[in-house]
């Protein structure tokens, strides 16, 4: 993916909405008191925060691939907390692991990559040592339907065609696919969706919003005159799909899809 490093800040702007998915899948976690907890894809620390606060005896290892996320995860969380740099497409040293937590990551995995990375990791865990992971579930929310038509329209897709990885990813894996790969190595696969409604301040908050995540791979690549361009055409977009609410701010629908998987 041609994007640049993580920015910590602009992924707090909306740290409370971001953090809710994280205790909505802390709360299905079969496991009392974990020794050993894996916040993998730990961000800012937001996470791990949780994690700490429900598991205050446990031994955590916070581990994200970004720099700037790193900084700010060690700036914020206690020095308890081992906080590793490292690439979460090949990070397996998870033996250990009781409880393997991931917020909000495993979408940035290749789409074929991503079945044999849950496999890996559950393999490498004891018996009852749980996998748990929750990803956006939005392809098809007008927000990232306005991202890949604004893509194809405008000066900046000559840009974005000559990439060696084009930015428009596809859905993530379905409930039945992630099911039927990880039952056999587990006793129990716990599957579920949710729908998110954060009620936000007006339409350039979503575009706030998924600067920090999903719209990177569209605007990181482009030049500084190519990316305002494209902020400005789909900002545009944006208004066009949320229709403004009875006080002037707008709903921005997020779904997630939650796993929750033990090993057998």
């Amino acid at each position: 993916m041609a994007t640049k490093d993580w920015n910590a800040a602009q992924y707090l702007k909306f740290e409370r909405e971001r953090t809710r998915p994280v205790a909505d899948l802390l709360s299905q976690v079969p496991l009392a008191s974990p020794g050993r907890v894996f916040d993998l894809g730990c961000g800012p620390g937001n996470s791990t925060s949780v994690l700490l606060k429900q598991y205050p005896d446990a031994h955590i290892t916070a581990v994200d691939s970004s720099q700037d996320m790193v900084n700010k995860a060690r700036q914020t969380l206690p020095e308890s907390v081992d906080v590793q740099l490292a690439d979460l497409a090949t990070f397996r040293d998870t033996a250990s692991a009781d409880l393997l937590f991931a917020n909000a990551v495993y979408q940035w995995i290749p789409y074929d990559d991503r079945i044999r990375t849950f496999t890996e990791l559950i393999m490498t865990q004891k018996p009852g040592g749980v996998f748990a992971f929750q990803v956006p579930d939005n392809f098809n929310e007008p927000s990232h339907v306005a991202m890949r038509a604004v893509a194809e329209n405008g000066p900046w897709s000559a840009t974005l065609n000559r990439l060696p990885e084009p930015p428009t990813r596809k859905p993530f894996q379905t409930p039945e696919e992630l099911y039927n790969s990880l039952k056999p190595l587990c006793s129990d696969v716990n599957i579920w969706r949710t729908y998110y409604h954060h009620i936000l301040d007006d339409h350039q908050a979503i575009v706030e919003w998924v600067k920090g995540t999903g719209l990177r791979p569209y605007i990181d690549p482009l030049s500084d005159e190519e990316r305002k361009g494209f902020l400005e055409a789909y900002l545009g977009k944006i208004a066009e799909f949320y229709p403004p609410l009875v006080d002037g701010k707008v709903c921005l629908r997020y779904p997630r899809l939650f796993v929750v998987a033990v090993r057998r």
